[in-house]
């Protein structure tokens, strides 16, 4: 087995997320790699969907954000931005994949700032189509690097609806019934949330991980599943296309390192 980095465990896990013939928001940066190692090893029928109206592209090479020329390669449609929302908003795109700088207990996500709103320690880049995603989507799949900073107890801000705070959270805010966070993917292990409560629960651990790392990187209580399994390492297959078929130039892996 090739050694691997932490990314490249987090974006292998991602891809194994994505089976069978559905449609999923894709956004920049990782969550576009998982797509594509996907599309090739996992799920050929994946329908990727990206912000600005590109639909079905083969990623065949891969964009640089959601908005780039290559989103449309050889695509079923070019669409605009408030077809594909609107798309969203009818029910018929499956999946979406999120990214966050700040994560609490329900999947809540913020992109927005750290620190008061007014007076920011950093100013981060907003909702986008997050929001969106998180709102319409039936499920989501959030992608993040798990540290204490990230998932915390309680946001700076909330930009993207989780599970809001309760188990009917969604339903009280008017969300559409069915819908919300399904697996938060990290560099530490995979999490759902559980039935009952909504709440985010460990469910696997990543290679080299013990339970207890993954407690003292978390800013929340966090729930155990009763059973926690072991996520298999990235195959040699994943790898090679991870590195020299989705990323060959390492612009996302390297960045991500």
């Amino acid at each position: 087995m090739s050694a691997y980095s932490a990314t490249e465990m987090l974006v292998c896990l991602a891809a194994r997320q994505m089976r069978g013939r559905t449609a999923v928001f894709i956004g920049t940066g990782l969550p576009m790699l998982a797509a594509a190692l996907a599309k090739r090893l996992y799920a050929p029928e994946l329908l990727p969907v990206f912000e600005f109206g590109g639909i079905g592209s083969t990623l065949d090479r891969l964009p640089l954000g959601v908005g780039e020329s290559r989103t449309f390669e050889r695509a079923f449609a070019a669409l605009g931005i408030c077809d594909v929302m609107e798309t969203a908003q009818r029910g018929l795109i499956g999946d979406g994949f999120l990214g966050g700088a700040q994560i609490n207990a329900w999947g809540d996500l913020n992109t927005t700032v750290i620190g008061p709103h007014d007076r920011p320690k950093v100013r981060l880049p907003g909702s986008g189509g997050g929001n969106d995603v998180g709102s319409l989507c039936w499920r989501t799949i959030i992608l993040m690097k798990h540290e204490r900073q990230r998932f915390v107890e309680k946001l700076d801000f909330l930009t993207t609806p989780g599970y809001l705070g309760s188990a009917r959270g969604r339903e009280r805010a008017g969300l559409p019934r069915g819908t919300g966070p399904y697996r938060v993917v990290t560099d530490l292990g995979l999490f759902d949330f559980a039935p009952r409560t909504k709440r985010m629960r460990l469910i696997a651990l990543n290679p080299g991980v013990k339970t207890a790392d993954v407690v003292a990187a978390t800013g929340f209580k966090l729930a155990v599943a009763p059973r926690v399994e072991n996520n298999p390492p990235p195959t040699e297959p994943e790898l090679t296309t991870l590195r020299e078929s989705v990323d060959p130039q390492r612009i996302f892996l390297k960045q991500s390192a």
